[in-house]
């Protein structure tokens, strides 16, 4: 293999062993560019609240969702089941800027809350977590938030 790299590769003498970096049109490759990307601060995780319920709103939605619950597993299935009751569907919200329809909630198996979103004939699962809302939220949108601070 290391023969192969240094006949393909003239050189491979001259760099220690390691491929050079070709420079890239537009791309800052000064350490201290790639000090300052790592620094850049960031956005938050979930899209924000759109209800305006207080923490202690959302914590009392958790609980009455999660009031059997023993453990993680069994409080995602609480949630998952309390949404799929209240939450509104189908309604439209976009994703990455293309209007789509919120048909369904699912359950992956790896236990993570998913909306079955469809465009035309193109049907994608979108984590809830990440699913923008639309203004005005769809009734029972309360849920998503409330499961949004429970995955913090």
């Amino acid at each position: 293999m290391i023969v192969l790299a240094r006949i393909l590769h003239p050189l491979w003498l001259d760099c220690g062993g390691r491929c050079p970096r070709r420079p890239s049109a537009g791309r800052d490759d000064t350490e201290a560019g790639a000090r300052a990307a790592r620094r850049a601060p960031v956005r938050g995780r979930y899209p924000p609240a759109m209800s305006g319920l207080s923490v202690a709103e959302l914590d009392a939605l958790i609980a009455e969702a999660t009031v059997d619950c023993y453990d993680e597993d069994e409080q995602v299935l609480g949630l998952y089941s309390v949404m799929t009751d209240e939450l509104a569907v189908p309604f439209q919200t976009i994703v990455l800027g293309v209007a789509v329809t919120v048909e369904d909630l699912d359950l992956t198996g790896r236990g993570h809350i998913v909306a079955r979103c469809s465009r035309g004939g193109i049907r994608q699962a979108v984590s809830v977590l990440d699913l923008p809302l639309p203004t005005p939220p769809p009734p029972g949108a309360q849920w998503i938030e409330a499961y949004r601070r429970w995955a913090r």
